[in-house]
């Protein structure tokens, strides 16, 4: 049996409005960049710092960009971030990989980057069965832009489904599309190999757990149970030689609700693995595998809190160096903190959302206010890198209320963050329970959801709030740092120097890049710039064209 899986990340839809008018949007598309603007005189790209005798741009275009659309914290929580150590293996490709090779399964794999931007070889085929990865897709359009790709060039081929968006829109997906045979909902582990060898041997599925399909003869949809895999109990996957950075899944599933995610509903039985096991699995990668670094890419890795303690220990004499996401309120006091450092966590990412309390109760967060600043507090005060991210236009939030998290960003915050605006293009989203409460107002439900309403506030008024923000915290506050342009370009911008100096250097290009957009008055435009790049040239970043 010829077996194709086609996993990887989804479209990019890098949101360049927040980046309209500025060299950042020269810089992207020079040709299309409008005439007479401010920030037409700055060319970026002329930017340059001394690296081992030469003369490099200090804006890389990624090679491989991991840039995708993020709607909300929980979107991030279903992508690899960006950060200072070397890109990882994908984990979704990494484990049903895995799954395939443990089953003796030969395949060929295809990024879905493929499917979007081109820019690989097509496999040739034929293939008698495809697998499709809809981990990273995120609107019926992408979805059916998938399906059709795979359709024009493969088919004969019996196309299965598997993944988030699938787990969560299998009924609509099979009645929208034909070509589509089956989906595996939940844990692949259970259900891939037996359906694999059920098609090679021409045999009923009907019997098969975790799996949806279309009835060949009456044409209706049909389910079987839903079994776990029990994570303890499998072995944890494990590349194909060696990688200095592997990605890591402790746990399926999330022990909370919070009503902007629908998360839990793809997987609603949470399980994890123990602290024994994943220091094992640690190991392992260090000693068989050549790791120097682990992304885990848990919806939060720091839960349960009993196994967070048995844990740290174990990673401390582990001697590898980790990220992972967490809750703020899972960092309560130094002694956490200081765990987590002699345990080598290097970079921790957390979904504040809000600073406020009535929006946090609104979101069924669980989290207060002041759990969100100690945990800034202690992050700020360690050696652990902190990316935090907030949402405006949560429905119920009103202007005032948002306020409070506005103030602490423009105030208080330093490091990277990212604001979103809210959307609700997902209609298992918790959130549509209190839509009679907050009314709520879709008026593209077909579409991506771009434009709401709810008693609070208006999508328009959300991405103005978004707007003033930003420029306010870009030009106000001198330590926090937006991550908007910066997915498009190598990071640190500075090769081999510190992280301070790389922070200010990218909050220096951050404005210097911005100035055209957010100053009406050419005049202040050129005097910033000319500011800017003075304190740049004494970090050695100098522009070889005229700027004026």
């Amino acid at each position: 049996m010829n077996v194709l899986l086609i996993s990887g990340l989804g479209p990019e839809f890098p949101n360049t409005s927040l980046t309209a008018g500025s060299a950042f949007e020269a810089l992207r598309a020079p040709d299309a960049h409008r005439e007479g603007t401010p920030g037409d005189a700055l060319d970026l790209s002329a930017l340059r710092v001394p690296v081992d005798g030469r003369h490099v741009p200090v804006l890389r275009p990624r090679a491989a960009a991991h840039r995708i659309r993020a709607v909300s914290s929980v979107r991030l929580q279903h992508t690899e971030r960006d950060d200072a150590s070397a890109a990882a293996p994908h984990l979704t490709t990494f484990t049903v990989s895995a799954i395939l090779e443990a089953a003796g399964v030969d395949h060929e794999l295809y990024p879905t980057e493929g499917i979007w931007n081109g820019g690989h070889p097509e496999p040739a085929g034929p293939f008698d069965v495809v697998l499709l990865s809809t981990t990273f897709i995120w609107d019926h359009a992408t979805m059916a832009r998938a399906i059709r790709w795979i359709e024009d060039r493969y088919p004969s081929a019996t196309l299965v489904l598997g993944g988030q968006y699938s787990n969560l829109k299998f009924q609509q997906i099979l009645a929208a599309h034909p070509f589509v045979r089956h989906v595996v909902r939940g844990d692949a582990e259970v259900a891939l190999p037996r359906l694999l060898d059920a098609l090679r041997r021409g045999e009923p599925t009907g019997d098969i757990p975790n799996l949806v399909w279309r009835d060949g003869d009456t044409g209706r949809i049909r389910l079987t149970e839903v079994r776990y895999a029990d994570l303890e109990a499998l072995p944890s996957p494990a590349p194909g030689g060696r990688y200095p950075v592997i990605p890591y899944e402790s746990m399926r599933g999330c022990p909370f609700s919070c009503k902007y995610c629908s998360f839990p509903a793809a997987s609603p039985k949470w399980r994890y693995k123990s602290a024994e096991k994943i220091a094992a699995d640690f190991a392992r990668y260090r000693d068989e595998h050549g790791a120097q670094y682990v992304k885990a890419l848990d919806s939060t890795f720091t839960v349960p809190p009993t196994r967070l303690r048995a844990l740290l220990p174990l990673l401390a004499d582990a001697g590898l160096a980790w990220e992972a996401y967490t809750r703020a309120n899972s960092l309560k006091d130094r002694s956490v903190v200081g765990a987590l450092e002699e345990a080598h966590c290097r970079a921790l990412a957390i979904g504040f959302e809000s600073m406020n309390d009535t929006t946090l109760g609104h979101m069924r967060k669980q989290v207060k206010a002041q759990a969100n600043r100690t945990a800034f507090e202690l992050l700020s005060e360690s050696s652990i890198h902190h990316w935090i991210s907030f949402i405006v236009g949560y429905p119920g939030e009103t202007p005032e209320l948002f306020a409070d998290t506005r103030d602490f960003l423009v105030n208080e915050y330093a490091g990277h963050f990212a604001l979103y605006v809210f959307m609700l293009n997902d209609e298992t989203m918790p959130v549509w329970q209190d839509a009679e409460r907050f009314q709520l107002a879709v008026f593209d439900a077909e579409g991506d959801a771009d434009e709401w309403s709810h008693v609070g506030m208006d999508s328009a008024t959300a991405r103005r709030l978004q707007r003033e923000t930003l420029r306010d915290v870009r030009w106000k506050n001198d330590r926090a740092i937006q991550r908007t342009w910066q997915h498009e370009y190598e990071l640190p911008l500075l090769p081999g120097r510190s992280t301070a100096e790389n922070a200010r250097v990218e909050k220096l290009v951050d404005r210097l890049g911005m100035a055209g957009a957010d100053f009406p008055d050419p005049v202040e435009v050129a005097d910033r710039q000319a500011g800017l790049l003075a304190e740049l040239a004494t970090h050695g970043v100098t522009a070889t064209a005229a700027v004026g």
